[in-house]
């Protein structure tokens, strides 16, 4: 599966510790993540992510992208609804393209982890039929 991980500056720790403690599931997938965010799973966690833009700097919009072109199959996006974002437009643009598109979207860790287990339990195979994937 290709998944998306991004995460708002406060949550970036939140996201590194996560990915660290479910680094044997995400291994075994394609991973993608707005830049900052990316580069610490790099360095800290040691597994190859493919790095769009910061978010602020049309990360969001690349990924939301990549969800119009059937391109991502689950998004990890650890919010901070305490911090005003200076791109919550984009946030909110990404978010709407998930429920448009139907891809899955964990903004908090228990979501997430819910996911993960989903993927290990093979729940979330129907977005890898391939008629989904020629659309």
């Amino acid at each position: 599966m290709r998944i998306a991980l991004v995460a708002h500056d406060k949550k970036k720790e939140d996201l590194v510790q996560f990915v660290t403690a479910y680094k044997s599931i995400l291994e075994e997938h394609e991973l993608f993540a707005t830049g900052t965010t990316g580069m610490r799973i790099i360095n800290e966690v040691g597994l190859s992510v493919f790095r769009y833009k910061s978010g602020p700097l049309g990360g969001d919009q690349q990924i939301g992208s990549a969800i119009a072109n059937n391109e991502m199959d689950m998004v990890i996006f650890f919010r901070d609804p305490l911090t005003a974002q200076p791109h919550e437009p984009d946030v909110s643009a990404l978010i709407r393209l998930c429920d448009v598109y139907q891809i899955p979207l964990a903004t908090n860790m228990g979501t997430a982890e819910i996911l993960l287990k989903g993927i290990e339990e093979g729940f979330l195979d129907w977005r890898l039929l391939e008629e989904r994937r020629a659309r």
